[in-house]
C-alpha cells in the first residue's frame, strides 16, 4: 500500500522514506527539513476558494477545546505555524478555543492596529470559524432546530460573527480592530431540514422588517459589506467566504448544497474517514455534489474524534477524554490521514491535536502533518479497501457515533412522466431526483417501459435541486404506457420506483 512505515516517524526516517518512494507512488514534493519540519509543505487549491491550503490544517477542538493541565494550547498552534500549516479551524462552540488563537495571535502580531502588526503573515493563512445559530435575527427559541452558541443566550448569527472578531483579534469583550477579518464561517452541523429551512430564511429576497431573517443571507452581508437585511448598519465587510459542516446526513448536506442556486456556498466542512461506507455515506452522495459546484472540501473527523482508538464512541465533553497518542501498532493513524485525503473531492482536512511533543515520534501534530503529505490520488481502490478493514476493527467498526446509519441503495426520488405532442409526433418525458448511494456508488440509471428496459443513462451528481435528471423519447403510438426508473450501483444492485403511468392520448 503506498504510504509511510507503521511506526510513528522520527524526521530521519520520514526523509529517508519519501527519497525511496516519491517518485514511484507520487507522495508529494522532494521535502527539506527545518527546524521543525518539512520546509515544503504540500498544498492543494480549495475550490473556487482561490486559496492554496495545506494537507493538514489545525483543528479548532482537542486541546484547544479541553486542555489538560498539562498541554499549552497556544503552543500547539505556535507550533502548527512554525510547521507551515495555513488552514485553521475554530467556532462559537468550542469553549476557550478562540480565545486560546487570541492568545498566539497576539504573539505572531496578528492584530490588526496594533505595532509590529504582520499583514503579510496574515494573508498567507486560512482562518475558518463557525457559528451554530441559525438566524441572524429572531428565532432563537423555534422548535426543532439545532441551536446553540457559548455566547449569550439569545445571540444571533451577527453577535456570533463579532464575538469570534473580538476573541481572536479584540479585547474579548466585544470589541475589535478595523482590518479584523475571518477567512470563512461556517454555519456549523447542519442536521436536519428544520435547519437547511431556518438558515435559507430571506435567501434570495431579504427584507429588514422580516421577523426572521436566517443564517445565510446574513452572513452574504457580512460578506459584501452590505446592508441589504438591515442587520449590518456600517457596511462592515467581517468575513470573506461563507459555508457550512455537517455530520451526520448526506441528504440534508446534499440539498443544502443544491439549494444555493446563488452560488453563496464556498466551503464543506464534512466528517470523512474510514468507517464512513459502514454509514450513510458521505463521500459516496454528499461530496460528489459538493465537488460539482467547485466547493472547497475539508475533512473532519478523521479519526472519528477518537473513536478509532481508545475514547468511547460519544462526543468529547472532558479533557480526560483526548486520545494523546499517536496511532496504535493494529492502526496506523497514518493510514486513516491517507484515507480521508485521497476520497475524492477532499482538498485538506482538519485535526485537533491533544499532544505535541519535543520527540517528533510522539508529537502528534508533526505525526498528522508528515502523513498528511499525499497525493490526491495516491491510493488505489484496493489501498483504501485495505485501511477500511483496519478501521472496521475499530469498535467492530461502529466508530461513527455522528453519522446518521447506513441504508440500502434508494431508488430514484419524486419521479414524475409527461408527455406532449407536436403536430403529430408524441414525446414522453421522465424526471426525478437522485437516488442516494448505499455503500457502492451510483452508475447509471435505467428507464423501463411496460416491463421492459428500453434505455439507460449514467449518473452524474446532481448540481442543483432546480435540474433534475430527465429522460425523452419519441413514441410511435398513442396508447398508455407504463414506466419506471431503477438506479444502479457499481455492485449491480437496483432500487426502482413506483410505476409511472403515461396515459393514452
Amino acid at each position: 500500500m503506498a504510504g509511510f512505515p507503521d511506526t510513528p516517524l522520527s524526521r530521519r526516517k520520514f526523509l529517508k522514506g519519501a527519497t525511496l518512494v516519491s517518485a514511484s507512488l507520487s507522495l508529494g514534493p522532494h521535502f527539506v527539513f527545518g527546524k521543525t519540519g518539512p520546509d515544503r509543505l504540500m498544498k492543494r487549491p480549495i475550490g473556487r476558494l482561490g486559496f492554496e491550503a495545506t494537507t493538514l490544517g489545525l483543528g479548532g477542538q482537542s486541546s484547544l477545546q479541553w486542555t489538560p493541565a498539562d498541554e499549552d494550547p497556544v503552543r500547539i498552534i505556535l507550533k502548527a505555524f512554525d510547521l507551515g500549516i495555513n488552514y485553521y479551524d475554530t467556532s462559537n462552540v468550542y469553549g476557550p478555543s478562540q480565545s486560546n488563537y487570541g492568545k498566539a495571535f497576539r504573539e505572531l502580531h496578528l492584530v490588526p492596529g496594533r505595532p509590529g502588526y504582520n499583514e503579510r503573515l496574515r494573508r498567507s493563512f486560512f482562518l475558518t470559524t463557525k457559528t451554530m445559530l441559525r438566524f441572524g435575527k429572531g428565532g432563537w427559541k423555534k422548535e426543532g432546530l439545532w441551536s446553540w452558541t457559548d455566547g449569550a443566550q439569545g445571540s444571533t448569527t451577527v453577535d456570533d460573527i463579532r464575538r469570534t472578531l473580538s476573541l481572536v483579534f479584540g479585547d474579548g469583550q466585544g470589541a475589535y480592530p478595523r482590518g479584523a477579518y475571518v477567512d470563512m464561517v461556517l454555519v456549523h452541523a447542519l442536521e436536519s431540514q428544520a435547519d437547511i429551512e431556518a438558515v435559507y430564511e430571506g435567501y434570495g429576497h431579504p427584507d429588514p422588517k422580516a421577523e426572521h431573517i436566517g443564517a445565510l443571507t446574513t452572513l452574504v452581508d457580512f460578506r459584501d459589506g452590505t446592508n441589504l437585511t438591515g442587520l449590518n448598519p456600517k457596511e462592515e465587510r467581517l468575513l470573506r467566504h461563507i459555508g457550512f459542516s455537517a455530520h451526520a446526513s448526506p441528504a440534508t448536506t446534499m440539498e443544502m448544497i443544491q439549494r444555493d442556486h446563488r452560488g453563496v456556498l464556498d466551503g464543506l466542512l464534512v466528517a470523512i474517514n474510514a468507517n464512513d461506507r459502514m454509514n450513510f455515506s458521505m463521500q459516496l452522495n454528499a461530496i460528489p455534489v459538493a465537488a460539482a459546484n467547485n466547493i472547497g472540501v475539508i475533512a473532519m473527523k478523521v479519526f472519528a474524534d477518537g473513536a478509532m482508538y481508545s475514547k468511547p464512541a460519544t462526543w468529547t465533553s472532558r479533557a480526560d477524554m483526548l486520545v494523546r497518542t499517536v496511532g496504535s501498532p493494529a492502526l496506523p493513524s497514518r493510514r486513516l490521514v491517507e484515507y480521508s485525503l485521497t476520497t475524492p473531492g477532499v482538498h485538506t482536512a482538519v485535526i485537533g491535536i491533544g499532544h505535541i511533543d519535543s520527540d517528533s515520534a510522539a508529537c502528534q501534530l508533526e505525526q498528522n502533518l508528515l502523513a498528511a503529505q499525499v497525493e490526491p490520488a495516491a491510493l488505489g481502490a484496493g489501498d483504501r479497501r485495505a485501511i477500511e478493514e483496519l478501521a472496521h476493527s475499530a469498535k467492530e467498526g461502529k466508530t461513527n457515533y455522528f453519522q446518521a446509519a447506513a441504508q440500502p441503495l434508494g431508488s430514484p426520488r419524486s419521479p414524475e412522466a409527461s408527455q406532449r405532442m407536436r403536430g403529430e409526433r408524441r414525446t414522453a418525458r421522465l424526471e426525478w431526483h437522485t437516488a442516494y448511494a448505499g455503500d457502492e456508488p451510483l452508475v447509471r440509471y435505467e428507464i423501463w417501459r411496460d416491463g421492459r428496459k428500453t434505455a439507460e443513462t449514467p449518473h452524474k451528481p446532481q448540481a442543483r435541486l432546480n435540474t433534475p435528471f430527465a429522460f425523452e423519447e419519441t413514441l410511435a403510438d398513442r396508447s398508455a404506457h407504463r414506466y419506471r426508473v431503477v438506479a444502479v450501483d457499481r455492485a449491480g444492485r437496483r432500487a426502482g420506483t413506483e410505476e409511472l403511468d403515461l396515459p393514452n392520448i
